[in-house]
């Protein structure tokens, strides 16, 4: 049966848009007229993805996206987020989303991404991916904080941070790797599967996000280091 996509926009004109797009290329598509509709339809329908417009009225797409993570960490989430705006797409992939794409964008970039996101889910279900080389123990220490692997949790002192289930595979595969450079490709290949067609953007934002969790002073990172032109090593503490 072919995917089913539930699309949340408050627009009426871009959100028939993307009805007519989506279903003309083979997609089922559930519309919602903004995030508490979306709510609904997400409470009673099987869904295969969401496509969520970031700015709605009253509960917006941030809202939603927390909503479906609280009871489905395995349901792709992409954000539309407006031109310029990064905070959104940093806000976004914080809550959990897999992707963004930013208005105004062409139907081959849109098509495209979703694409991905559901090729990687079903990778992730049917196919075993690219793993770090061992499992690390269930509370271990990471940079500045210690991470909970069932809580996904980083506690520094008396802050605790919810993390990611991207963010606590980026951690993993550090950990498994330490004091080796990471190229970007390497990490997107691995946390994100190998037909990810999205921007090495995705990921920086990640780490930056990720820092702010784990290293004592994000702006000087002490454990997730930048490797200019090729990526990241992780740098164990002495």
């Amino acid at each position: 049966m072919n995917p089913h996509i539930l699309v949340a926009e408050d627009d009426p004109h871009i959100r028939e848009g993307l009805q007519a797009t989506l279903e003309s290329e083979g997609y089922r598509v559930t519309t919602a007229r903004d995030g508490a509709e979306a709510l609904r339809l997400f409470e009673k329908t099987k869904f295969d993805l969401a496509l969520l417009d970031v700015m709605m009225p009253e509960v917006s797409g941030f809202d939603v996206c927390r909503a479906i993570r609280r009871t489905n960490r395995a349901l792709p989430v992409v954000m539309l987020t407006a031109k310029g705006e990064e905070i959104d797409k940093v806000v976004g992939l914080e809550l959990g989303a897999d992707d963004y794409i930013t208005k105004p964008f062409g139907v081959r970039e849109l098509l495209a991404r979703l694409a991905a996101v559901l090729r990687r889910a079903a990778l992730a279900t049917d196919q075993p991916q690219p793993a770090p080389t061992a499992t690390p123990p269930d509370v271990f220490a990471f940079g500045a904080a210690q991470v909970d692997r069932k809580q996904m949790r980083a506690t520094r002192g008396k802050k605790i941070e919810d993390l990611t289930a991207r963010e606590l595979k980026l951690i993993e595969i550090f950990l498994a790797h330490p004091d080796e450079v990471l190229s970007r490709d390497q990490l997107l290949n691995t946390a994100w599967g190998i037909h990810y067609l999205g921007t090495t953007r995705t990921l920086d934002q990640h780490i930056v996000q990720l820092r702010k969790k784990i290293e004592k002073d994000p702006e000087q990172p002490a454990a997730i280091l930048t490797v200019h032109g090729v990526g990241y090593r992780y740098q164990p503490a002495r």
